[in-house]
């Protein structure tokens, strides 16, 4: 299952695709006993995809057949062992992916020349994704993170390592062949081809970067100036050959004290916009602000989320049940901000007080 948005694979997503391209979302549960019926579930919306497609009279019957294949292939790599909270399958003509996302999405089938992108847009912004880089004097292993969890990835040359012949650092620290492994030309080199190989993949894959090691280390990556320079450093050894949840465990203090830090960045920029009369509340408000690109600053509470329906040229609160509800309005307002180069950042519930889940600094 896919879970790496980058911005070339956006790219790729929202290419138009011979119709019939399917959007399949259904949400899932990490924990019994709710996890139990996502697989009934998503049987049952895989065949009310099929049938749509024999529904429609637009669909070939070629193209249906293998519009079913590919859904049928799709259904086979779901992995609801490990589930998150959202599940998106895209199945078009010779192609299909899935998607799993730590966000729930609504239960929608659509037929369509796109792929519906909007929830995997504001999952992956709302997950807030990162790079740890693990490096000691012969091992870089790079992690990628998420709201919960660290995963180690393997790509960009990741993970490096450094072979020669009679490298043993613990032996050398054990008899004393050298006062430190990190004085060593051969391993400060190592490091630079390090600092090297994460600018590489950061220009592909740009996201906020926390590297780990002896504080040795992490002193000659700041001295190559490159792009661990400005990451956030844990002074944590022996991470480049742990498991992710050593390394989730390291890290974390500093991931809250970010979170921390961010909320109150955006609770300052909210405040100082309403005493220049630029802030925005309330779904309605911001959905038309959204539209016009108005929006410069963004502000979501993790768990928000509203159905509204359309009433003429406004949006009214609705069930979810409701003609016309629109349950995913929230993802909708976020990635058309993205669209139009705002910022959104996703905080603590309960963060923006009054402002009922979401507000905004507007660009005027």
């Amino acid at each position: 299952m896919e879970h790496d948005l980058s911005p070339a694979t956006l790219a790729e997503l929202r290419r138009p695709r011979p119709y019939p391209a399917v959007s399949l979302l259904t949400p899932t549960h990490r924990r019994d006993p709710l996890n139990t019926q996502d697989a009934v579930r998503l049987r049952n919306a895989v065949a009310e995809a099929k049938k749509k497609l024999e529904d429609d009279p637009a669909v070939t019957r070629d193209r249906r057949a293998d519009v079913a294949l590919q859904l049928d292939r799709a259904l086979t790599e779901v992995d609801l062992t490990h589930s998150e909270d959202g599940l998106v399958i895209f199945a078009a003509p010779g192609e299909h992916q899935v998607w799993s996302l730590a966000r729930t999405v609504p239960e929608r089938i659509v037929l369509s020349d796109t792929f519906l992108t909007r929830n995997l847009v504001s999952a992956h912004t709302a997950e807030r994704p990162f790079w740890v880089l693990s490096v000691s004097a012969d091992r870089a292993t790079l992690w990628s993170g998420g709201v919960d969890r660290v995963v180690e990835e393997r790509t960009g040359g990741f993970p490096l390592i450094r072979e020669e012949p009679n490298f043993d650092p613990e032996r050398q620290e054990r008899v004393g062949d050298q006062p430190s492994n990190f004085r060593d030309e051969d391993t400060r080199r190592f490091l630079r081809d390090t600092d090297t190989a994460m600018a590489g993949l950061l220009r592909d894959h740009p996201r906020p970067l926390y590297v780990t090691g002896e504080p040795a280390a992490l002193t000659l990556l700041g001295e190559a100036g490159g792009a661990t320079k400005d990451a956030v450093h844990v002074p944590h050894g022996g991470l480049a050959h742990s498991t992710p949840e050593a390394v989730w465990q390291a890290v974390k203090p500093a991931l809250d004290a970010e979170t921390r830090r961010g909320a109150e960045d955006v609770a300052r920029s909210l405040e100082s916009a309403r005493g220049r009369k630029e802030f925005a509340a309330g779904v309605d408000e911001l959905w038309q602000s959204a539209r016009e690109g108005r929006v410069r600053l963004l502000a979501v509470e993790e768990n928000y989320r509203i159905t509204v329906r359309d009433a003429g040229e406004h949006l009214v609160v609705a069930e979810d049940g409701d003609p016309d509800a629109r349950a995913d309005i929230v993802d909708e307002i976020v990635e058309q901000c993205l669209e139009t180069g705002a910022e959104v950042r996703f905080v603590p519930d309960g963060a923006l007080g009054d402002a009922d889940g979401m507000a905004a600094v507007l660009r005027y």
